[in-house]
């Protein structure tokens, strides 16, 4: 095939659609799977043409080549596209990638709130307090619990750890209140699995 449009646009799907459009009806728009192609595959296929080249499987193809430019690697997925010698990538549902965020969010949450704590036994260490085990079977507040009768009988203690203690309970407040928010959408999520 004969080469139609050379040009710039905007990553955007509206950006990709209108730098193309007067060139007749759209049959693919060919883009590399990455951060933002579950975002533009979506967009695309509402747009009416769509398709997502596998990243590994097109770098070989760009790599191949001796000169690098956006331009050059522009036309060999456009000629990957022509010839049909591509694999198409596998885009995820934005209901999958919205629960994997939400997920991903709630571990950061669980994280930030096991280093808080860890710094606090760190550094009632060097004080040489050491504070109990919290079992798995009992609540989180347990921690809590001993840490603040610790601490109200030192008022030195008290402030190293008042914006400290602040931070875990909002930490704490914020995961359990997303979590009936995630257990939804993972019962979503498995129902349409199974």
């Amino acid at each position: 095939g004969s080469v139609l449009f050379i040009g710039f646009c905007g990553s955007e799907p509206g950006s990709i659609t209108g730098a193309i459009a007067g060139f007749g009806p759209i049959e693919k728009i060919v883009h590399e799977s990455g951060p933002p192609s579950i975002w533009q595959a979506g967009e695309l296929k509402k747009r009416g043409a769509e398709r997502c080249i596998d990243a590994r499987a097109a770098h070989k193809a760009l790599s191949a080549r001796m000169d690098k430019s956006d331009r050059l690697d522009a036309e060999t997925l456009a000629h990957l596209a022509q010839t049909g010698w591509y694999r198409e990538g596998y885009v995820k549902s934005e209901a999958s990638d919205r629960l994997q965020h939400l997920l991903s969010a709630s571990d950061c949450l669980i994280r930030i709130r096991m280093d808080i704590e860890a710094k606090a036994r760190g550094i009632l260490k060097k004080f040489g307090i050491r504070l109990g085990l919290v079992r798995a079977g009992r609540s989180l507040r347990n921690f809590l619990d001993q840490f603040s009768e610790i601490v109200a009988v030192n008022p030195t203690l008290k402030a190293v750890f008042a914006s400290l203690i602040a931070v875990r309970e909002t930490v704490y407040h914020k995961r359990r209140t997303s979590k009936p928010n995630l257990r939804r959408l993972q019962r979503k999520a498995r129902r349409r699995a199974g």
